[in-house]
Order: structure tokens, then C-alpha cells, then sequence
């Protein structure tokens, strides 16, 4: 599947071959964007689509090969379909002619083990109705009963349609505030974006972008410098900021620049807190100090991107965790949603990026191999804090007030 590049929920469609399954991703969107046959397998690879629900917002559909494909084309197809289990917020399982078997319990299983909430939709209903025996069945099975759905009459689309925004979790389309819970009606927050090789022409990047809304959101003013103008800022503006948030590069221009009673934090560590691992990250960010020769550090971007001499991931994050450490450490670099390079047991520490441009479900779906392994995890920005010696400072705005704070600092 291609790399998760849309923050919005992810609904998948599985089921065998010419079960519906894109005639039902067709009546969703309500455009021909799958294409239809009576022949078995014309779904080859997963089809996603952006699709509006009425009172509910924008969602990407995910129309996937059959899981009963056969040969060894097949079986490469079904494994893509299985890869996207990863990315999905929630799954439609499209079943018809009162027929369930291996294929659905497979599937089903894989929902339960993965925590994807489901909906059975029984299709062609114009057909063939679900009978009270299959209904049964499948209540047992999967404690829901079934959906009668045709995309010929389109029967019960309304009813799929609040369904679907019953069933999928709340954290995949809600938007909590990035910083609404730090800062009141009128507050001043310090946005410190440098202007580097790795700037995007023209524009700022996408947290940077998304600070600057909430802020907005919240009532407050955000006001948008580069790292080398806060000194003369604040002397001549005598303006104390409720909170300054540093792009993670300059975290120690920043920390020298914004007075020790103003809380400051960065962009990375912003994004963590909103959609990251955030209690692993802190419990697994201190195990940088415990590296040794030979270990081997993996680091996850959430994207593709141009790299430029000196990338965040790839020479400079290295490059200071190897002069932290004073140790011969070995990376890996991962980008998008690519396959790792090695078993995950083969890392000592995992160290993922703000992930701005997945859902919050890929991120930790991403960071979970690890976290059952027991291997420490962290954050971009966490990591950085914590190499350049103002890691306390750096998350303390995110942990003020908790009970055991003395565990997070």
C-alpha cells in the first residue's frame, strides 16, 4: 500500500473476491472510483479514496484485493491487502449469500488481535437477504449482528453511514488541542521556526502550521520568529511569553534565549504529546544514556522526503547521540511506512519523528513491535532535549500537575 500520507481516519473494505467490496466503496463515495466486474479479482492492489460523510468529515476509503485470492500473484495481493491492517481506523467486512468461513475468521481474528473495531456488512442484499440463522451466527461470532446493504438500491446506507460514525474511535477523527490546556484567552506564545536548508521552500512546515491555528483557535496571539531575532525581541518588546516553542534544531539557541520562567518545549515534542507514545516515550527516552558500543538505534520518519546533507534524522540526531554517549552506535533509518531493514529485536532503542503526517493510529502501530518487545522508545524532539541537557525543561510543560512527576523528570 502506499505510505500513509493522510492524517485523517482510514476505513478499510476486505472480503473475498466479488463480494462488493468496491461497489460498496462506489455507493460510499458516490462516485465510480473502483472498478466493477463479475469477474472475481479485479481488485489487484489497495484503491484509497478521500470521501466526505455528512456530519462526520472527511475519511479516506480503502478498497482491497480479495483475502481468497489464489497462485502466487494472489498471495502477494493478500499480503498487501494485510499490510494495510496497519493504517486502518476501522474495517468493513463485506460478506454475501449468508457465506462465512476461514477467510472471515482470519480476518476477524486479526481485527480482534489488532484492536480494529469492525462492521459485518452483508452485500447484495437485493439478492439474497441474510438469513435469521447466518444473523445469529455472526452475533456470536463477532458480538454484532450484521448489516443487510446494497449498493443496487442502496438499502440501509444511512444506517452504514452512523454505523460507521458510532463505531470508529473517537482519537481518529477528534482534534484535541495541541497547546489549548498551556495557554488562556489573550497569551502570547513564541514560535521559533529557523530558516535552514531543510525549511520547505517558501512555507513552513506542517507543525509549525498547525501551532500556529491552535494557537489562533485558543484565542491567543502567536507571533513567529527566527531563532537569531528572540534575543532582541524580547529585550525591546519587554514581552514575557506564556510559552516559546522551538523547532528541536535550535533547542539550545532557544533554551538560552527564553528566560528559565517561561516554559519552553518544541514543535517534535508538541506533536508527541498529541499523537505519540507519549508515557513509553518518556519512560524510554533516558535508555539513550544506557546505549553501548555496538548497539543499534533505529529511527522512524513518518515521511518521504528530499535529504539534504544535514538531515535531522539521518547526521544530525546520529550525530549527537554518538557524541552523548561517547559510544560506536550503528543507525537505521526508516521512512514512510517501509518494512524494517532488520527484526525489531535487533534494536536497543527506537526513536520515532513527530509523525505530522499519519494518523495517530500508524504511529503507534508503528511503535508497537517495539514496545511489546520491551525495547525503550522516544521521540524526536524528546531525544534531542535529552542529549543536549535541557530534556527536564523540554517536557515539563507537558507533565506539570501529574501525580508521579518525579518519574517523568
Amino acid at each position: 500500500m502506499a505510505k500513509g500520507r493522510e492524517s485523517k481516519p482510514h476505513i478499510g473494505i476486505y472480503g473475498r473476491r466479488n463480494n462488493g467490496k468496491s461497489s460498496l466503496i462506489n455507493c460510499l463515495a458516490g462516485q465510480d472510483i473502483a472498478i466493477v466486474s463479475d469477474h472475481a479479482g479485479t481488485t489487484t492492489d489497495p484503491v484509497k479514496k478521500s470521501f466526505e460523510i455528512t456530519g462526520f468529515g472527511p475519511v479516506i476509503l480503502v478498497d482491497t484485493a480479495g483475502i481468497d485470492d489464489s497462485g502466487d500473484l494472489g498471495q502477494k495481493r493478500v499480503d498487501r491487502t494485510l499490510k494495510t491492517l496497519d493504517v486502518i481506523d476501522l474495517a468493513l467486512l463485506v460478506v454475501n449469500n449468508n457465506s462465512w468461513g476461514e477467510f472471515e475468521n482470519d480476518l476477524a481474528e486479526k481485527f480482534l488481535n489488532g484492536d480494529i473495531p469492525f462492521i459485518v456488512i452483508h452485500s447484495k442484499s437485493d439478492i439474497e437477504k441474510p438469513s435469521e440463522e447466518f444473523i445469529s451466527r455472526i452475533v456470536t461470532i463477532t458480538g454484532s449482528a450484521p448489516l443487510e446493504f446494497s449498493s443496487f438500491d442502496r438499502r440501509n446506507y444511512e444506517e452504514l453511514i452512523s454505523l460507521i460514525k458510532d463505531t470508529i474511535p473517537e482519537h481518529s477523527f477528534k482534534n484535541p488541542s495541541l497547546l489549548g490546556d498551556l495557554i488562556s484567552y489573550g497569551d502570547i506564545v513564541l514560535l521559533i521556526t529557523p530558516v535552514d536548508v531543510e525549511a520547505p521552500e517558501g512555507r513552513l512546515i506542517l507543525p509549525q502550521v498547525q501551532a500556529i491555528r491552535d494557537i489562533l483557535d485558543n484565542d491567543a496571539v502567536a507571533i513567529v520568529l527566527k531563532e537569531r531575532e528572540v534575543d532582541a525581541f524580547l529585550k525591546k518588546t519587554k514581552i514575557k511569553p506564556a510559552l516559546a516553542v522551538t523547532d528541536s534544531q535550535v533547542f539550545k539557541k532557544a533554551d538560552s534565549s527564553v528566560p528559565d520562567d517561561v516554559p519552553l518545549t518544541s514543535f517534535s515534542i508538541m506533536l508527541a504529546r498529541f499523537k505519540g507514545d507519549f508515557d513509553n516515550y518518556i519512560k524510554g527516552t533516558p535508555a539513550i544514556s544506557e546505549l553501548k558500543d555496538g548497539d543499534r538505534v533505529l529511527l522512524l520518519e513518518s515521511c518521504t522526503h528530499h535529504v539534504s546533507c544535514d538531515d535531522i534524522g539521518r547526521t544530525k540526531i546520529p550525530r549527537w547521540i554518538t557524541g552523548f554517549t561517547g559510544k560506536t552506535i550503528d543507525f537505521d533509518v526508516v521512512a514512510g511506512l517501509d518494512s524494517l531493514p532488520r527484526p525489531i529485536t535487533d534494536y536497543s532503542l527506537v526513536i520515532q519523528c513527530g509523525g505530522c503526517m499519519i494518523t495517530r493510529r500508524q504511529l503507534h502501530n508503528r511503535l508497537r513491535p517495539a514496545t511489546k518487545a520491551g525495547i525503550p522508545v522516544t521521540n524526536y524532539g524528546m531525544a534531542i532535549a535529552y542529549v543536549q541537557g535541557i530534556y527536564k525543561r523540554a517536557v515539563a510543560p507537558f507533565v506539570r500537575g501529574a501525580q508521579d512527576q518525579h518519574t517523568y523528570l
